[in-house]
């Protein structure tokens, strides 16, 4: 790690876990899943690297709720100003119990909230679909980063949407794929196989 490194953990949320029988619970996210990324990210510290973690936040009223669309169903896929929107289970409101991050708060540089505008979804830590942008990359540019470590979940949205606008930001990207859990087995493989393309090291586990 001869360039200044940063880590990204993205959204480990109760909401996106079996441990906390989260309404988008991804399969392998129990306590053992909970522990290796801590462990991980608790070394990925001791090495030097700003560790900083995006945050789904969204208001009960969020555009992706299948709730807030009547006759829609969970997965139904609606068009929203010309764009393609999936429509999820109500998860990660603010200030709910499952919204929080499962990691200690103090081991974060910074946590960068997400999602939190209703008329759109944010799947990247670095902007939502309608272009605003976090200060994700404000915060990485303040300390001189030039090489992101990301990982989390899930590995075909929110992870990959994180790293390739990283990429696109200019920022050498690693994707731990062994420290993200994905949604669904295809879209894994198709989100691991498009990050790779564009330019992105995926790795089966992290070297420390």
């Amino acid at each position: 790690m001869k360039k200044k490194t940063g880590v990204i953990v993205v959204d480990l949320q109760g909401d996106f876990t079996t441990l906390k029988n989260g309404s988008l619970a991804v399969a392998g996210t129990g306590q053992a899943y909970v522990d290796q990324v801590r462990k991980a990210t608790e070394a990925l510290r001791r090495k030097g690297c700003p560790v900083y973690a995006t945050q789904d936040w969204h208001p009960a009223d969020h555009v992706s709720f299948y709730t807030n669309h009547p006759g829609k169903r969970a997965f139904d896929v609606i068009d929203v100003a010309g764009k393609k929107q999936v429509l999820w289970p109500p998860h990660c409101v603010q200030k709910t119990e499952n919204a929080e991050v499962l990691l200690d708060g103090r081991m974060f540089a910074a946590v960068v909230k997400k999602g939190k505008a209703k008329k759109y979804d944010s799947y990247s830590g670095f902007q939502d679909d309608g272009g605003a942008k976090t200060e994700l990359e404000a915060l990485l540019k303040k300390v001189g980063i030039e090489e992101v470590i990301v990982y989390g979940l899930a590995t075909d949205y929110c992870v990959k949407a994180t790293a390739l606008d990283a990429l696109k930001a200019g920022y050498k990207v690693t994707v731990i794929e062994g420290l993200s859990r994905g949604v669904a087995p295809d879209t894994t493989l198709k989100a691991i196989e498009e990050m790779t393309q564009k330019g992105v090291t995926v790795k089966k586990q992290l070297d420390v």
